[in-house]
């Protein structure tokens, strides 16, 4: 066979070996779709990226302005394939370049003595540099006071508790501020993880509340762990035990996401709420454990776009959206969602609770999926709230509830009341929809709904109905 016979064959060969593989390397989007927070996830492959179909129709729409020759679309398509790759290796490989510091290295001990001064200078030498990690070492137990931690940092900021924090055991030591232990203020792209322990160390507080010993006026107790005007937030994969009242608290932040968080106190504790979220938005709870003597998350007015999903709660007081409207107060809550819980042995299930003489609102309000097991009061929506000694005189004005969906709710009433709405005289309840929800009572004993000043539809199997 001649040389310039061969040639042809090769070129030809070549040509539609080379028109195959580009032609394959066009066929449908690219989906990046493991960097995920699915449960047991790698806790720094925080987000989903995907290149979805939509660009693809825009990509088509272009080329038929300007169709580009053989060469460019080559080009075009490998660089894009090759900055998704690169974006790819950057996600999933942790940055060399981050600076670690231990508060050891500032003079922590983790053997009892006091460390918040070797925590302060810990935390000043990492928020003032840039890409700094915070690291709290493992099979120590840090004693701290009362401490700030304050922002804005240098750059993006975590703190690795792999150790314990255990709170002071002395109340004098709480004198400048009754109301904190732990606060993490104005600090923006932060992240506290790492697996370890945060104890509240709360008895001696409990006993010297006014709910245990009534005989003892009624004090303020520190929040154990605050966080306050934090802006793209991540907390996960912690354990956060017997806080001295509330365990964790967002107040005022945007953009949260607390994830994998064990929360747990005595059932006896008073007020020892394990989430609480005021005036936050965008906040997503998701695959918590929540056992303590209060609430196991409360919202409160200021919060907005509030996801809890995957939460396991008792004993305590349910999940719980107020109280609102307390001493006259104005306060919003909006777009809240429920989703996948399960409550045992709660002194309440799913709540909606307002004083009298409040305003304002609670609207667009979905619980779903949830299991009720031996649950007082399952459903439950109170305007008049009263959680003081003395009865509470009846008021005019009242927060305005609307558009709430109680949706695939089963299980077990441990009252006779499973269902019930004590809604406003005066702002009586509107848009409350009950949709395939089955409560009955442990053994023979019966139940029933009480419903007062509400517009209610029912949808699908509702037992028991109004």
């Amino acid at each position: 066979m001649s040389p310039q016979i061969n040639f042809l064959v090769l070129f030809i060969i070549l040509g539609a070996s080379f028109s195959s593989c580009f032609s394959s390397y066009q066929e449908g989007p690219l989906t990046i779709d493991h960097l995920d927070d699915t449960h047991g996830s790698d806790p720094r492959r925080a987000y989903t990226t995907s290149i979805s179909n939509n660009t693809d129709h825009q990509q088509d729409q272009d080329r038929d302005k300007h169709e580009p020759g053989f060469v460019d679309r080559i080009m075009m398509s490998a660089a894009k394939r090759f900055g998704m790759k690169r974006r790819l290796r950057r996600a999933q490989t942790p940055s060399t370049s981050q600076r670690l510091v231990s508060v050891d290295q500032f003079g922590a001990k983790g053997d009892g003595r006091d460390d918040t001064e070797a925590f302060r200078k810990a935390w000043q030498a990492a928020c003032s540099s840039a890409n700094s990690v915070l690291v709290v070492p493992k099979y120590r137990n840090y004693h701290l006071k009362a401490i700030t931690f304050s922002g804005p940092c240098k750059s993006d900021m975590t703190l690795m508790v792999y150790g314990t924090i255990k709170a002071s055991s002395h109340r004098s030591d709480y004198a400048k501020d009754t109301r904190h232990w732990l606060v993490f203020e104005n600090i923006q792209n932060f992240v506290v993880e790492g697996g370890g322990s945060i104890n509240g160390n709360g008895r001696k507080w409990w006993l010297n509340s006014c709910k245990i010993n009534k005989n003892l006026p009624c004090t303020h107790a520190p929040t154990a762990v605050t966080f306050l005007g934090c802006n793209n937030l991540r907390v996960s994969n912690l354990r956060i035990k017997n806080a001295q009242q509330m365990h964790v608290t967002f107040q005022n932040c945007d953009n949260v996401k607390a994830l994998n968080l064990l929360v747990t106190a005595p059932g006896n504790s008073p007020n020892t709420d394990g989430i609480h979220v005021t005036g936050t938005q965008n906040i997503n709870i998701e695959n918590c454990v929540i056992r303590t003597g209060d609430d196991c998350i409360s919202i409160v007015s200021g919060s907005k776009n509030v996801r809890a999903t995957d939460i396991t709660c008792g004993p305590g007081h349910g999940i719980s959206i107020g109280s609102l409207g307390a001493d006259g107060s104005t306060d919003y809550v909006s777009n809240v969602i429920v989703d996948r819980a399960r409550l045992s042995g709660t002194t309440n299930g799913v709540r909606i609770k307002t004083w009298q003489g409040g305003s304002g609102y609670a609207k667009n309000i979905l619980f779903q999926n949830i299991e009720m097991n031996n649950v007082s009061n399952p459903i439950i929506i109170d305007q008049n709230y009263c959680d003081q000694d003395t009865p509470c005189r009846e008021q005019g004005s009242a927060v305005q509830i609307s558009t709430v969906t109680y949706r695939n709710i089963q299980g077990t009433s441990a009252s006779e009341d499973a269902v019930k709405f004590q809604c406003s005289k005066s702002m009586p309840c509107e848009g409350i929809s009950l949709q395939n929800v089955d409560l009955v009572r442990a053994g023979d004993a019966d139940v029933q709904a009480s419903c007062d000043n509400v517009g209610l539809a029912n949808k699908g199997k509702v037992f028991p109905r109004c």
